[in-house]
């Protein structure tokens, strides 16, 4: 393991502010479901079904949204979509305290549309900023940050409306969101190299030449990547609660976190990976050996590991792909698909493993949503063993497609 890749990485102008900023405008990107679940239940009085109707709105117009306002990135530039999207979660988050439930769902489908595209923006920036040759632990570091931010940002909501009110944690998300919009307004990340700006500026290949099987398939490994994770989330609950020890939820979950964390450190450290193919059939298959946890909670912990590790892996592989693949031209909506990718399986993986666990047992959870992983791994398999296709005339700066090992 070396540290080398990092400092490297670290030291390339507008690198290190860009990882700071995304840690923290990330936050109330991630605690706003939370939020907005804590307020239908306490303050609507309403059930977690309606509280999961209203996540389900804003998840579904998020991942419509994304590659819309990716492709207004790549077309406008980065400064017009985060005022147009800073504004209209500022009078969203402003207002979604005092709205009756049934026009709260539907403006929550239009924010979600209007999300702020946090790590779309992010990804697409540091695409910009770092050669391709970098993009492995640049990538990691992007993932390590998504961890702390999920680690961090639910929690201040929960402790926030626990001990004010869901609608104070209401306005702080919305106070958080406005504030992470204009620091990223301010700040104006690149989204394209400066040697990319001269073929962005006058090739603008058809989808077609760009969105090919090898990109569907890592699109669809990012699926199944955050599919698993969604459902591990739920059963993981689940199975302390069959145990009755719910209470060591909160530890579990956050040793997982780091798990992920020292994984995502050390595989950006590497000189040579395996394939995002290879990472996302590693994690399925660890996520089914968790089933066989006893009830105890440092037994369920320790199984963790293995999975537990190759999240932030998993998701950094995916993300410095689809960089890869797509073009200057089209990046922004390229990564706006990868972030719709990532909702998708976030979106399914919950109920998958809430389905089975009520037809069966909790454990069962992590076998379903295991199972689907592998299932995705085998369909997108064809793809990695066709042969590759030199890169097309259109994109010269366009990187070799990745093969199932990569190296720098």
């Amino acid at each position: 393991m070396r540290l080398a890749p990092y400092r490297a990485v670290l030291g390339l102008p507008g690198v290190r502010p860009l990882i700071l900023v995304a840690i923290l405008a990330r936050i109330p990107s991630v605690a706003a479901a939370i939020a907005l679940t804590l307020h239908v239940v306490e303050e609507l009085e309403r059930g977690y079904f309606a509280a999961g109707l209203v996540a389900t709105a804003s998840t579904v117009g998020a991942a419509i949204g994304a590659p819309l306002l990716g492709r207004m990135v790549d077309r406008r530039g980065l400064r017009p979509v985060l005022a147009i999207c800073t504004i209209t979660e500022g009078v969203f988050w402003s207002v979604a305290g005092s709205l009756p439930y049934p026009a709260l769902l539907v403006l929550a489908l239009v924010a979600g549309v209007l999300m702020l595209p946090v790590f779309s923006v992010v990804r697409q920036s540091l695409a910009a900023l770092v050669p391709v040759s970098r993009r492995r632990p640049a990538y990691a570091l992007d993932s390590m940050s998504v961890e702390l931010s999920f680690m961090v940002g639910p929690a201040l909501a929960v402790l926030l409306a626990t001990s004010v009110s869901p609608q104070a944690a209401m306005w702080a998300v919305g106070l958080g969101v406005v504030l992470s919009g204009t620091a990223l307004f301010v700040f104006n990340p690149p989204v394209r190299a400066t040697d990319e700006e001269t073929v962005a500026s006058t090739v603008r290949p058809p989808r077609r030449s760009w969105l090919s099987a090898r990109m569907v398939a890592i699109l669809a490994i990012a699926v199944a990547t955050t599919m698993v994770l969604g459902g591990t989330d739920v059963t993981v609950v689940a199975v302390l609660r069959e145990a009755d020890q719910i209470g060591w939820t909160g530890l579990v979950l956050t040793l997982w976190g780091v798990f992920s964390l020292v994984g995502g450190f050390v595989y950006g450290s590497l000189s040579r990976v395996p394939s995002p193919l290879v990472l996302l059939t590693v994690l399925a298959l660890g996520t089914v050996l968790v089933a066989v946890a006893g009830p105890q909670w440092y037994l369920l912990a320790l199984l963790l590991i293995p999975a537990g590790a190759l999240c932030a892996p998993a998701l950094a592989a995916a993300a410095d792909a689809v960089s890869q693949l797509a073009p200057p031209s089209v990046r922004g909506e390229a990564m706006g698909l990868h972030g719709s990718a990532i909702t998708v399986g976030l979106a399914l993986g919950a109920p998958l493993a809430g389905w089975v666990i009520d037809l069966t047992a909790p454990r069962w959870g992590f076998v379903a949503t295991g199972v689907a992983g592998l299932l995705i791994a085998l369909a997108v398999l064809p793809v990695y063993l066709m042969r590759r296709r030199p890169p097309t005339p259109v994109e010269p700066l366009r990187s070799a497609e990745p093969s199932l090992v990569t190296a720098d």
